[in-house]
């Protein structure tokens, strides 16, 4: 059976945070989209909310939170992202609850955003693919945030030296999930996807995987999306909507 074909996700906007668990989680397939939209003039911020330092096993964590925070400097830069903002909670360990909904609605207030970019926080990638606990957390506390930060009285303790709430988040888009039913051709900024996802050299190495390629690995993931909008590349996400009515367009 045919996959469903993906909506082109909308484009009317003109500011954006992604908000990640780890370096390196926007590069496995969303940092394409990131380069295209920067290229458009929109404004886009990475936050991370640990810096990975438990991601390299033969690396100790300070020098592996050295490491992968400047990888991931360089690998925003590579797609036109200038703010990249490290929450330094510790990575591997994240807990959903109250007190990283707090962090994130702080960001949330600060930044101002319309849309709100973050990884799949499904239980997995699909059949058999289990995801990774930080990433599941993450997710759900973005949501969460998201609303948390337009509403006065939820850590109102935050409203001082000019931050308001701000209730402007229309969307929350998790890249990579297996229920997305959107998607962005990424056909023009492929490569720049590629030497994004590159830029994590020393975490790729880390990892141990042999011969592994990324052009190869954001290929196969690329092509096949691609082949759901007609194009060739793409990437997909799943919209959630925060307007009332649940408007995904």
């Amino acid at each position: 059976m045919e996959p469903e074909p993906l909506k082109p996700l909308p484009e009317n906007w003109s500011k954006a945070i992604a908000i990640v668990a780890h370096p390196d989680d926007m590069e496995f397939g969303a940092a394409a989209a990131v380069a295209r939209w920067t290229g458009q003039g929109k404004e886009i911020a990475y936050v991370m909310v640990t810096s990975g330092e438990a991601g390299i096993d033969g690396m100790e964590p300070e020098e592996s939170r050295r490491v992968r925070e400047a990888e991931q400097i360089e690998s925003g830069r590579i797609v036109g992202v200038e703010t990249v903002e490290f929450l330094g909670l510790p990575d591997g360990i994240i807990e959903y609850g109250v007190p990283l909904r707090r962090t994130l609605a702080e960001v949330i207030r600060r930044h101002r955003p319309e849309i709100i970019l973050t990884g799949n926080f499904r239980d997995s990638w699909g059949p058999g693919a289990l995801n990774q606990a930080d990433h599941i957390a993450v997710g759900r506390a973005v949501l969460d945030a998201a609303r948390d930060a337009g509403n006065r009285w939820i850590f109102n303790d935050q409203l001082v030296d000019g931050l308001e709430p701000w209730g402007g988040v229309e969307a929350v888009w998790a890249f990579g999930s297996p229920a997305a039913g959107h998607g962005v051709d990424t056909t023009d900024t492929f490569d720049a996807g590629v030497a994004s996802l590159a830029a994590h050299a020393a975490y790729i190495d880390g990892l141990g995987w042999e011969n592994w390629d990324p052009r190869e690995f954001l290929e196969g993931f690329g092509r096949q999306t691609g082949q759901r909008m007609g194009v060739a590349f793409a990437t997909s996400a799943e919209v959630y909507s925060l307007t009332w009515g649940g408007d995904d367009e």
